[in-house]
């Protein structure tokens, strides 16, 4: 493990962001690439009902199990947590088995399906069972830092999917499902296999390492052994019942976490993937319809796929190392809860005035964006709109992935299964606010519901924080509340922004973006001037992190 948690998490972080942006970037032209020679409605079917069934077993089978797994990695039996996490893979099949006879043989369809949608639900299931068979690979490169494993497999892997698809659909057109499907199966073989020949590369040199240093010091005269901390000296260490183990088969504390993180994940699942399912279970809106609101959730959930979801998954790991989940931050070691403390105000600075911009300057720009992607059939009223509330959708997003990793990062079991509970009755009023907005507004209403949605688990989240923080001097929640000449700033370009888009757009395109780019030159000089601190320490933990990069080579 190194040294410097933070340190490390901010590489994950930023590799993780790399990793968003050239993956969100790919599926942006992707699906412009499918729309132009496949058509909407196959779009609706891939990246509606396809895409929410490989969500919904990966995020079951793999989710609960990962979370608990990266819970204070320092002290682990690693042949506890290697039993743990085989159990994935029956999950995972029993996930695949349920989910994919719903998806054939219950899902309504009001409309034909397209060539081959059978064998992309097989194709989907199967490479989600293969994926889990890395699990516990995947999860050591997390717990021992692999970060530039992750980014370079991660973006090999989705290069392999995209370029299977292309090749195939350019030739076969009418039958981009049996393409979706192979490419999903090429994927999935790929990433577990090269995980698993990583580290078989990765012990032997760590082994000839060992060797050598073993006989310098025989050298010496001595016959001290030196150990490396890395637990796993061959592949069949990965496999369950391998590693020596002088406890019980399971770490009762690690399944209980894992079950609860399970029960978790279903409910978050639901939040999350809330409007597909009703899509796809109550099918409000044809699969053209979805495949043009998808287009529009892409180029609105940029910045969340970009920035938030990173920096969740990094803040996650960092305040499961620093903040131990049962006891009280006052009697916690003052330096960690200072250091996790000051984490948290930046993260919820960072993340609210994205948020910010993002919905200050989208009123303006989402026609702009829209005509720039799509051309003038996605200038009408409903795609624009539809940005538009995305832009509100991003902020309250940002704000509750930061809140609600750390809630799930320091709260103990028991306060998780309370969580659960409440969870459930903000599941409910999503779903029926969702299910009534639709009604009312169409496809607007599921951008609506999720708004409610967010805001719910923002105040649940807010409230565990500030009662963590009650008997301490410390008020973490302070970053979300913006400063007074950012806020200036951007009342100042949300007032010149809409302006031009009510004179400018679309005669003058040029004009109304050179507009916006002053404007967001002056937003930013009034962020960074009153947030020199952060930028500050930003700046010294990269710096740190180049120097011991070329101390090492």
């Amino acid at each position: 493990m190194a040294p410097n948690i933070l340190q490390s998490s901010l590489e994950n972080a930023s590799f993780n962001i790399v990793f968003q942006i050239m993956c969100r970037g790919v599926t942006f032209f992707l699906n412009a690439f499918v729309v132009r020679h496949v058509g909407q409605a196959i779009l609706g079917v891939m990246n509606v009902r396809l895409l929410l069934l490989e969500s919904m077993i990966l995020f079951l089978s793999k989710e609960p199990f990962m979370k608990a797994g990266l819970t204070n990695t320092a002290e682990h039996n690693w042949a506890q947590v290697v039993n743990l996490l085989w159990l994935s893979v029956p999950v995972s099949v029993v996930m695949s088995f349920l989910f994919g006879y719903m998806w054939i043989y219950v899902l309504p369809t009001s409309e034909t399906l397209p060539p081959y949608y059978t064998f992309a639900v097989y194709a989907v299931a199967i490479s989600c069972v293969i994926e889990l068979l890395s699990l516990v690979v995947q999860l050591v490169a997390s717990a021992f830092l692999f970060n530039r494993l992750r980014i370079v497999l991660d973006t090999i892997m989705i290069a392999l999917r995209t370029a299977t698809f292309v090749f195939l659909i350019i030739y076969n057109p009418e039958n981009a499902l049996l393409a979706f499907g192979v490419a999903q199966l090429a994927a999935a073989v790929f990433y577990t296999a090269s995980h698993y020949v990583y580290f078989n590369h990765y012990i032997k040199r760590l082994k000839r390492h060992k060797l050598k240093r073993r006989l310098s010091v025989s050298d010496d005269g001595t016959e001290e052994i030196v150990e490396s901390e890395f637990p796993f000296m061959s592949l069949k260490d990965f496999l369950p019942g391998q590693l020596e183990n002088h406890n019980t088969v399971l770490d009762k504390n690690l399944y209980h976490l894992t079950m609860s993180f399970f029960k978790q994940s279903a409910l978050k699942q639901l939040l999350t993937e809330g409007e597909r399912l009703i899509m796809t279970f109550a099918p409000l809106l044809t699969f053209a319809e979805q495949g043009v609101y998808e287009v529009v959730n892409n180029l609105g959930s940029l910045a969340a796929r970009f920035i938030f979801r990173p920096i969740e998954d990094s803040g996650y790991f960092y305040f499961t190392q620093l903040v131990q989940r049962d006891r009280p931050i006052s009697h916690q070691p003052s330096g960690r809860v200072e250091e996790s403390t000051n984490v948290l105000r930046y993260l919820c600075v960072v993340v609210t005035s994205i948020g910010l911009i993002v919905l200050v300057f989208g009123q303006s720009y989402s026609s702009l964006l829209l005509w720039l992607y799509g051309g003038e059939k996605l200038t009408a009223t409903l795609p624009i709109l539809l940005l538009r509330a995305h832009c509100l959708a991003v902020l309250l997003l940002g704000i509750n992935g930061v809140t609600e990793c750390y809630t799930n990062a320091t709260a103990d079991s028991g306060t998780i299964d309370k969580n659960n509970v409440i969870m459930i009755y903000e599941s409910l009023a999503f779903l029926v606010a969702s299910y009534v907005f639709v009604t009312w507004f169409g496809p607007v209403g599921f951008i609506l519901g999720n708004c409610v949605n967010m805001g719910l688990r923002i105040a649940h989240s807010t409230t565990f924080i500030n009662r963590r923080y009650a008997e301490t001097r410390y008020q973490p929640l302070q970053g979300l509340v913006p400063k007074p000449f950012f806020s200036c700033c951007l009342i100042i370009a949300a007032l010149v922004t809409t302006f031009s888009q009510t004179y400018y757009f679309p005669d003058d395109k040029f004009l109304h973006l050179f507009i916006g780019i002053m404007m967001f030159g002056l937003v930013m000089f009034s962020w960074m001037y009153e947030n020199y601190e952060l930028i500050k320490l930003g700046l010294s933990k990269w710096i740190e992190r180049r120097n011991s990069d070329v101390k090492s080579d």
